[in-house]
């Protein structure tokens, strides 16, 4: 984690993320696809990607179908998909029959998540992954880098928003007049599947509204692939 670049006006912020977008395509191409979860982080990433290169998106864009999505999240996706015209792909584990979540965290996640991505990372032959994780929202992200390796599979994180806070995230929306999704009008402050999630007060920590038994994991789960 930089300070430095913590204290950077909203604007110094944006043009540092741009800078890292746009390496990210003299570095790997095509072969970079953009993980779009539908919530605040990752629409404004995407809107960084569309400013970035002229109002569109070079990369396909993968969304996770866990089977336990909120019905405003699909929706949203699908609709962002249509007005800002990307490449959109949902990913899912077709192997799991279990109309229920897991009862071990870890292991749901890495059921549901974990393995469509890396398998889609695998299929579609793709030399990096970029995503809208930020060094504050989470313990287990905050030593990460703007690019990292990662093993299995080999291919690299982009990470070119690291630096925002939840504040500059709500700021930039606004400034630009983004479309975000209807659940942070209900009281959400962070999303993930909904049977782990619950609306949370503004006092709150970010993601305190998460189950905290996947909280704990999370370390666990980053080294298997999650994000």
């Amino acid at each position: 984690m930089d300070k430095k670049l913590f204290e950077m006006t909203l604007e110094e912020k944006e043009n540092y993320s741009k800078q890292i977008i746009n390496e990210s395509y003299n570095k790997f191409g095509n072969e970079v696809a953009v993980a779009f979860s539908g919530g605040k982080d990752s629409t404004t990433l995407l809107h960084l990607v569309r400013t970035a290169f002229d109002s569109t998106i070079p990369w396909q864009v993968f969304t996770l179908d866990t089977g336990f999505d909120f019905k405003e999240i699909p929706e949203f996706v699908k609709k962002l998909a249509k007005e800002w015209k990307f490449d959109l792909t949902f990913l899912k584990n077709h192997e799991i029959t279990a109309e229920t979540p897991l009862m071990d965290k870890a292991e749901c996640c890495y059921t549901r998540k974990v393995i469509p991505l890396n398998t889609a990372i695998i299929d579609h032959k793709l030399k990096a992954l970029m995503t809208a994780v930020r060094w504050d929202e989470q313990s287990a992200r905050a030593n990460e880098q703007f690019f990292a390796a990662k093993e299995t599979p080999p291919h690299v994180r982009i990470q070119p928003i690291l630096h925002f806070r939840e504040l500059d995230i709500w700021s930039y929306i606004k400034k630009y007049s983004i479309p975000y999704c209807e659940l942070y009008k209900k009281g959400f402050r962070s999303i993930d599947c909904e049977p782990c999630t619950n609306p949370l007060s503004k006092a709150g920590m970010e993601r305190g509204g998460r189950d905290p038994d996947k909280e704990k994991v999370m370390e666990r789960l980053r080294e298997a692939g999650y994000f």
